[in-house]
């Protein structure tokens, strides 16, 4: 089965804004990686958005900064579905629309072999990187892995990621991952209830 990933920036005093983090390097090549791992990303409208309005300008005019450049293909790439209630349709190469969160088709999907081209028979987990819909499917119990990457950004105010969680969800620390920026991210998987 693949595994459902939640992985999202968010700054020291708990909010999620992409334009907010550091986008450096190794950033960016710790995201590569994870990338490289993923055979699907699942994205709400917002943050949707947000990268189709700027990763395909980078695939075809690269900035010349190479972890930067890279991760522009490989979320080019990518499949990728984005939930939206109020999108008709979406440009980015690899896309889908879907109106609303079905737990049997998540299910299914985490069950499916992944889309990638290059899987090379692996089944390759599946990212979802939207504070709306890893609240969503942290409701929905869908959620595999969290890895949350804290940014040494203190923002006062913004979209706090676990705001509408209803229910006590109970994480155990699985490793943490330091950057030289003074980030670090945590990986946390959910205990049984």
């Amino acid at each position: 089965m693949r595994k459902l990933i939640a992985a999202i920036n968010m700054t020291l005093d708990g909010f999620c804004d992409h334009t907010a983090m550091i986008a450096d390097e190794e950033i960016h090549q710790h995201y590569n990686e994870l990338l490289s791992n993923a055979g699907t990303l699942i994205y709400g409208r917002i943050t949707y958005q947000l990268m189709e309005s700027y990763w395909p300008s980078v695939v075809k005019n690269p900035t010349g900064n190479k972890p930067m450049d890279e991760f522009a293909v490989l979320i080019d790439n990518i499949s990728k579905i984005v939930f939206s209630r109020t999108l008709k349709n979406v440009d980015w190469k690899n896309t889908i629309l879907k109106k609303e969160v079905i737990k049997e088709e998540i299910l299914q999907l985490k069950q499916s072999r992944s889309q990638s081209p290059v899987d090379y028979g692996v089944s390759k987990n599946i990212l979802v990187g939207s504070p709306s819909l890893i609240v969503a499917l942290t409701q929905l119990d869908l959620i595999d892995e969290y890895q949350l990457s804290v940014q040494p950004t203190i923002l006062g105010r913004g979209l706090p990621l676990f705001k509408n969680v209803k229910d006590r969800v109970n994480l155990k620390l699985l490793k943490t991952k330091t950057f030289v920026c003074g980030g670090v991210t945590f990986y946390y998987e959910p205990t049984k209830k």
